[in-house]
């Protein structure tokens, strides 16, 4: 059976929309499978639409959470429910071709255990938004030396990927990469990103820029090493100044210099403060791991009457 995961934030008009789309396109392709709606504490009427489609659709399967906890943990929730022998993570807005889950399907029954979607375009995304994607999964890439141009959540996993990422103890974590980092037999689709058909997006500028510091955090400690290379280069600065001060010294030519000790005293405090920061942030995320929360909290349920 094959478990497709639609994590859903303020989606109602998408709802029925997925489930339709999804369930025929698989139907019609003999593939036995459910389809879990993950309601990520959204404040219409999201999980309203989820529990009208598992009345009419046998295949649907709702999860609730008490509240907002990020796409991440309604993935992974997802991942931790599904009992199909293989699972495909699909965005509810349906930007992803839910058609290609056809062709992920048909790879996977060729012994493919992970098959990744990569994109084609972007769609109608703003030039802000291409630059800032490409800029967050360069970085990304070099800090884990895992290649992720391209990549999304729109992904298939077999079964034995999918028990690895579940018994991975981290409560801050980032899908797409660990997905990468696993490793397992893979293979690649490409699509094309499609226009919404209804309701808008929820990523803001401010989101995504929450999203990229997050998983950066999450997944890579390339930010702490960024603080030896600023010490590095802090040193020799000073090592170069500290010479020409010396000459100049030693020949008699030395001048007032206040305007450059100000300059040096702003420039390695604001390094100071930077080194702080990135070494809060990460004591930070060790506080949060060491508390040992929930990723998420299921509040309600629906489908699989049948267990009731």
């Amino acid at each position: 059976m094959l478990s497709v995961i639609l994590p859903s934030y303020n989606e109602e008009k998408m709802i029925p929309i997925a489930a339709e789309t999804v369930t025929g396109i698989l139907d019609e392709a003999g593939i036995d499978h459910e389809l879990l709606f993950v309601d990520d504490g959204s404040r219409d009427k999201t999980w309203d639409q989820i529990e009208k489609a598992a009345e009419t659709n046998p295949h649907v399967v709702g999860l609730h959470f008490s509240r907002n906890f990020g796409k991440e943990a309604a993935m992974f929730a997802g991942l931790e429910q599904a009992r199909g022998d293989c699972c495909v993570v699909i965005d509810c807005d349906l930007q992803h071709p839910p058609e290609k889950i056809v062709e992920m399907y048909r790879l996977w029954e060729d012994g493919f255990e992970v098959v990744e979607g990569i994109k084609v375009d972007r769609g109608t995304e703003s030039g802000m938004h291409r630059l800032a994607a490409k800029g967050f999964y360069g970085l990304i890439s070099k800090a884990t030396g895992l290649n992720m141009a391209d990549s999304s959540d729109f992904k298939l996993l077999d079964r034995k990927v999918v028990d690895a990422l579940n018994q991975m103890p981290e409560r801050n974590v980032f899908f797409r990469a660990l997905s990468f980092w696993v490793g397992f037999k893979r293979t690649t689709v490409r699509y094309r990103v499609r226009q919404r058909t209804a309701g808008e997006s929820k990523w803001s500028t401010r989101s995504l820029i929450k999203y990229a510091v997050t998983n950066i955090g999450s997944f890579s400690s390339a930010p702490l090493h960024i603080i030896t290379v600023l010490g590095i280069l802090m040193l020799i600065t000073s090592l170069v100044f500290g010479v020409v001060a010396l000459v100049q010294k030693i020949a008699g030519t030395a001048i007032g210099g206040f305007t450059t000790v100000i300059l040096l005293l702003l420039f390695t405090g604001s390094l100071i403060m930077i080194s702080l920061g990135i070494i809060g942030y990460y004591i930070a995320r060790i506080y949060e791991e060491l508390k040992g929360r929930p990723r998420y909290i299921i509040s309600r349920t629906c489908g699989r009457e049948d267990e009731a």
